[in-house]
């Protein structure tokens, strides 16, 4: 399976404005479906109980089955919700989902002061969002003979695996992950190494997030 035609947020995400004394405060997080967006406006709705507003927007899916959404939670009509799901757009993330919490400070803003507010709030979080890509990875099971074990550890990283368990009995019984593109790569790696006396079995695989370079760390 290929890799996502689009980045995703690698994790949560979190920033603040004030405007006119009321504070904005922008949540954003990676959700595989509706129903994860759902559940995470739920929990910062949870959050922030006594704010006059959460405001939410998301991107869900790709393709056929992308879905978008967004609601003014009670701002006028086209000033929040909307203004947040473009931006959302804009920045070509997907499997997104934002939350802007205000806590009105007293003055309103007017039409255009909450869809600049809105907008600049959804901007500060999507660029403090390190990026990720969706990547299939595979399950392997493998046994190897102690002699080889370093080697083998040595050699894992170079195909952007890792060990997930590890059993020494009379063998070196591992399972290890590593992305589904590199899997012929290292098999035939794996039979040189042991001479063909490895043993080599593929378990499963599940799509992960894996970091797109260049990212800072997620920030909250």
């Amino acid at each position: 399976m290929p890799n996502s035609a689009f980045p995703v947020p690698l994790g949560p995400a979190r920033a603040e404005i004030v405007v006119v004394n009321s504070r904005f405060i922008a949540s954003l997080d990676y959700v595989e479906s509706a129903r994860d967006a759902r559940a995470f406006i739920a929990r910062i709705r949870d959050e922030f109980p006594d704010a006059t507003h959460n405001v939410p927007a998301f991107i869900a899916g790709g393709g056929a089955s992308r879905l978008e959404f967004c609601s003014d939670d009670g701002e006028p009509s086209g000033t929040s919700g909307r203004p947040l799901l473009a931006v959302l757009r804009g920045s070509g993330l997907g499997d997104v989902a934002v939350v802007v919490t205000r806590y009105f400070g007293g003055t309103l803003l007017g039409t255009g002061g909450l869809v600049k507010a809105y907008s600049e709030a959804g901007r500060r979080v999507i660029a403090l969002a390190a990026r990720a890509e969706l990547a299939e990875l595979s399950a392997v099971r493998l046994e190897i003979p102690y002699q080889l074990f370093d080697a083998f550890r040595q050699g894992l990283p170079g195909f952007g695996g890792s060990v997930a368990k590890e059993d020494f009995a009379e063998t070196v019984r591992l399972e290890a992950e590593l992305p589904s593109d590199e899997v012929v790569r290292f098999r035939s790696w794996l039979a040189d190494l042991s001479s063909g006396g490895a043993g080599f079995e593929v378990l499963g695989s599940r799509m992960a997030r894996r970091p797109l370079p260049g990212n800072a760390a997620p920030s909250r």
